[in-house]
């Protein structure tokens, strides 16, 4: 009975020390996790946000014996956000033993390589490409690949400050989205292109009309190199833009010219512009009142609709066009929408693009008008299809939340997004450092122009803008694939070359 005693004792006494040393390990962990940069859910949730990275890392694993999601999530699958958060690291991104990628799903993209690709010394990095040629002061854009609007209200402090300092650092322009011009847009000195969304915030007087002192004023701040009528959005056609009340905190009001607490609801257009001509007009205004490039964002439904735009720059002249346009796919992401009008309504990218593209070129103002892709481009395959299809730019808004440590958790409507990046929760904010991530956004940034340039050099041009059409085959239904300038002829080169 005595020694029966004295081994519950040492039982005891053992199982004491062993939940001393768990607790000892939690709270290690806890200063660790709270201390460390990189990881925003580690931060926000010291300890138990560590399973998260384990089960990542272990489904790797898992998915050999159990199932294969890697191409199959929603609306970004895994293969997707692991190739960006590699990209964030700013070291290799290669993989091994083969693509996990279905080839012969229709509407695949396959690039074709050339029988003899120039030499590694014989291709060169993107020249800069000059946009508005007319405006007083036109913009000389270094970079093929760009950020997305994404306004300050819909994205953090944080959020904006990281963007702004890594697009500085990757030498990208940055999109203010349409809430106006925070004081953390400006931290990284980067390009910026100045959004003007239907409620016009920044820009607007108090009846909430274009304000021509408030332009001037905007376009004097030497960092603001273009400016963007968003006519529509892909995730919402036909809808304004949506900022939760909870998110409408003193210092947004101010910057918006709106009420605390309040959503902050855009018209579903601009009021001023009834048709082409007053659109037209507008854009014309806008630049002699600033003297920066001026275009405008929207997403179709059908190309036929926009002819008479095309038809009507040309009996005015080319002076009075838009120096850029900006098409935004159907399937387009956004902080906040209605699911009818994301899932429904208008062209998805891989549709619109070409369409606008052949339209303006048959027009004759390929020079003139620089055509700015996206809709949910994040992978240098879907940068280097865009520029096949006519595109001279690509933004992205979703790839660089990625950059950022989005883990798509789909809470951007809710303020309470478990990475900062879409909350003005203090201390969910606090899980995204600058400091780290602006770098991460400049590595994202890099990597992707830099194997957008690889896959140029493999179809065998001397830098991405020169691919055509013929350098890209989609796969069909059968499972055949087909020239891309097959299926929709380039009114331009395609046919020459």
């Amino acid at each position: 009975m005595i020694y029966v005693m004295q081994i519950l004792q040492v039982l005891a006494l053992l199982f004491v020390l062993m939940l001393g040393a768990i607790v000892l390990m939690a709270m290690l962990f806890y200063v660790l996790d709270k201390l460390q940069p990189g990881d925003a859910i580690r931060r926000n949730y010291p300890v138990i946000g560590r399973f998260r990275g384990l089960f990542t890392k272990l489904g790797e694993f898992f998915r050999q014996y159990f199932f294969a999601m890697d191409r199959e999530e929603m609306p970004f699958n895994r293969a997707q956000r692991d190739w960006v958060s590699h990209a964030t690291k700013g070291k290799g991104n290669t993989i091994a033993f083969g693509s996990t990628r279905n080839l012969g799903v229709p509407g695949t993209p396959i690039f074709v390589p050339a029988v003899f690709p120039p030499l590694d010394d014989q291709f060169s990095v993107t020249a800069p490409m000059l946009i508005g040629p007319t405006a007083a002061i036109p913009y000389k854009a270094k970079s093929i690949f760009n950020i997305s609007g994404m306004s300050y209200g819909a994205i953090s402090r944080p959020a904006v400050e990281a963007l702004s300092r890594g697009a500085a650092q990757a030498g990208i322009w940055l999109n203010t989205g349409e809430g106006g011009l925070s004081p953390f847009h400006l931290t990284g000195g980067c390009d910026l292109v100045y959004q003007i969304g239907t409620a016009k915030y920044g820009v607007r007087d108090e009846d909430g009309n274009l304000s021509d002192e408030k332009l001037r004023k905007m376009s004097e701040n030497p960092h603001i190199k273009m400016f963007e009528l968003k006519l529509a959005q892909g995730a919402k056609p036909g809808k304004g833009g949506i900022l939760p009340g909870e998110k409408v905190s003193a210092e947004i009001a101010e910057i918006r010219g709106i009420k605390i607490g309040q959503d902050s609801i855009s018209p579903n257009r601009h009021a001023d512009i009834n048709d082409y001509g007053e659109l037209l007009d507008v854009i014309c205004h806008i630049r002699n009142v600033t003297g920066r490039p001026v275009g405008f964002k929207t997403v179709i439904g059908s190309s036929e609709a926009w002819e008479p735009l095309f038809q009507l720059i040309n009996e005015r002249g080319p002076d009075c066009a838009p120096d850029f346009i900006a098409i935004d796919g159907g399937e387009g992401g956004t902080g906040a929408a209605p699911m009818p009008l994301m899932d429904l309504v208008g062209m998805p990218i891989r549709d619109a693009l070409p369409r606008m593209v052949d339209l303006r070129d048959r027009y004759g103002l390929k020079e003139r008008i620089r055509m700015i892709a996206a809709g949910k481009l994040i992978n240098p395959g879907d940068v280097a299809w865009a520029l096949c299809a006519g595109a001279d730019f690509v933004a992205s808004a979703r790839g660089f939340m990625f950059s950022l440590g989005c883990i798509q958790a789909l809470k951007c409507n809710r303020n309470t997004c478990p990475t900062g990046i879409t909350t003005h929760d203090k201390r969910l904010q606090a899980g995204l450092v600058v400091e780290d991530k602006y770098v991460k956004v400049a590595h994202y940034a890099k990597s992707v122009i830099k194997e957008v340039e690889t896959i140029a050099h493999s179809v065998g041009v001397g830098e991405p803008r020169l691919m055509r059409r013929r350098h890209v085959r989609i796969v069909q239904a059968d499972g055949t694939s087909i020239p891309f300038n097959k299926i929709r002829p380039s009114y331009n080169s395609d046919a020459a070359l």
